[in-house]
């Protein structure tokens, strides 16, 4: 079945409610879905990378303000 929504003429605020509902179908199944094996691989890289050390975070509204900032 294909679902089309009007998304150009959805308020962000729909969109994201839209999203939210769409999420939390999905969550009532989940043991139906399975990760891909390599998403597993990918965060084991992720949290060594993380014990290690090697990785830095940034605060996210420094994050996105660095955006910004690069995009203009």
């Amino acid at each position: 079945m294909l679902v089309t929504l009007p998304l150009n003429k959805m308020s962000i605020e729909e969109k994201i409610k839209t999203m939210e509902a769409i999420w939390d179908d999905l969550c009532k199944n989940e043991d139906a879905y399975a990760s891909p094996s390599w998403h597993e691989n990918i965060l084991h890289e992720r949290e060594n990378s993380i014990l290690k050390g090697d990785d830095k975070f940034t605060d996210w509204g420094k994050a996105k303000k660095d955006i910004r900032d690069k995009t203009s």
